[in-house]
């Protein structure tokens, strides 16, 4: 089976055309780097000059896609160009090879052939002069370190300095990749709270405008109209006074504008009292003393869906509303009657329990809601669970 070598790139055949080239016109003009008259030269005359010239431009092509396989089969001809009169266009392309070998090789590769090259150097220059006792026999060792050595070390330095600018860009976008998703996540979770507090904030009132608009519809005592059209105007002004706060915040670039007031565990006398008005039967039982604000806003908010629940869907009956502190812990517990409801209702679509849910996994508490039995009946059944001691006051549901 044929091996295939990789396609030359387009750099990498014009550096091997302009070696040939040149080689060729040195060639022609009769410049050699060696006299025909040294004892080692083997080949004399000019025509030996041009097998290792052109072997040593072929092997320029895979500098770049077969760098270790341009190396081997450029170190026999440059052998092969030390025993003829020599080119120096021939040893200029073999530095190029051992420098690309070591720039554009594997690791291995790349640590390897200096260490072999620096060695071959040092015993280039030891070896000689043992043998002929000549300070000139030093030379040898220079040229062979110029030759490999010098090459392979400025490829070494070369791929570490490229090495480090790849880790570089790769550790640059590795935190723009981490910067962008906690861009995404903090904006995912800032739409969450914003959902939430539309919801809690507007729900309330629109459910108490559907439940008594649907009554005087179906009703024709002209008194019932009249005290739901009263009920009506009322959820919905404050329902669109609240919208309209919201709005005004979000629509605020320049942050001049003072934040609404969170809501507070003392308001929730008025939120009953707003729930009486809406036709709902409320008991308050509030003992949970002084809490940090994110565990009040949760407290609140999941109380004053629960009565938004209930008013929606309760059937006829008390709706008790308690809040305990023990241990650490508040315990927030709703209860409403369970059953078919006579009057009219608003439909639900579960945002509600999903944002008491959350508001009570953010402080790291628990919530349920389902149906349960009591000795009143069946009832509905609302309970969460947050802790107070070891919440962060910076935190906000």
């Amino acid at each position: 089976m044929a091996v295939r070598l990789p396609r030359p790139r387009r750099f990498d055949v014009r550096v091997a055309l302009a070696g040939l080239l040149g080689g060729l016109l040195l060639w022609s003009v009769g410049l050699a780097t060696r006299p025909h008259t040294e004892p080692y030269v083997l080949l004399p005359g000019r025509w030996p000059l041009l097998l290792p010239l052109v072997i040593m431009a072929g092997c320029e092509l895979l500098r770049r896609t077969a760098p270790r396989t341009a190396l081997l089969i450029g170190t026999p001809a440059i052998v092969l160009d030390l025993v003829t009169q020599g080119n120096l266009v021939t040893i200029l392309m073999y530095t190029d090879l051992m420098y690309a070998a070591v720039l554009y090789g594997p690791p291995a590769s790349a640590h390897r052939i200096p260490r072999i090259t620096g060695l071959l150097s040092v015993a280039g220059a030891v070896v000689p002069f043992a043998v002929w006792r000549e300070p000139e026999a030093l030379l040898i060792g220079v040229i062979t370190g110029l030759v490999s050595f010098g090459p392979a070390a400025t490829g070494l330095i070369v791929r570490n300095h490229r090495d480090a600018a790849e880790a570089a860009r790769l550790l640059a976008e590795q935190t723009a990749l981490l910067a962008e998703m906690d861009r995404t996540q903090a904006v995912t979770a800032e739409r969450a709270r914003m959902a939430r507090e539309l919801h809690d904030m507007v729900a309330n009132h629109l459910s108490a405008i559907a439940i008594h608009s649907t009554a005087a519809l179906s009703l024709e005592d002209p008194k019932t109209s009249q005290e739901a059209l009263v009920v009506i105007r009322e959820n919905s002004v404050e329902g669109l006074a609240e919208t309209r706060r919201l709005i005004g915040i979000l629509r605020d670039s320049s942050g001049d504008t003072e934040p609404v007031a969170a809501p507070t565990l003392d308001g929730l006398v008025a939120l009953v009292e707003n729930a009486r008005t809406n036709g709902l039967d409320v008991t308050l039982d509030a003992a949970q003393g002084a809490v940090p604000a994110p565990v009040e806003l949760a407290a609140y908010r999941i109380v004053q869906e629960s009565l938004t629940n209930a008013l929606k869907h309760a059937g006829a009956g008390r709706v008790a509303v308690s809040l305990a502190r023990c241990d650490g812990v508040l315990t927030v517990e709703v209860t409403s009657p369970y059953g078919d409801r006579d009057g009219p209702t608003a439909p639900g679509s579960g945002a509600g329990l999903v944002g008491m849910r959350e508001r009570a996994a953010l402080l790291g508490g628990t919530f349920e809601a389902g149906p349960e039995d009591s000795r009143d009946g069946k009832i509905w059944a609302v309970r969460a669970t947050l802790p107070v001691s070891d919440t962060a006051e910076g935190d906000t549901p």
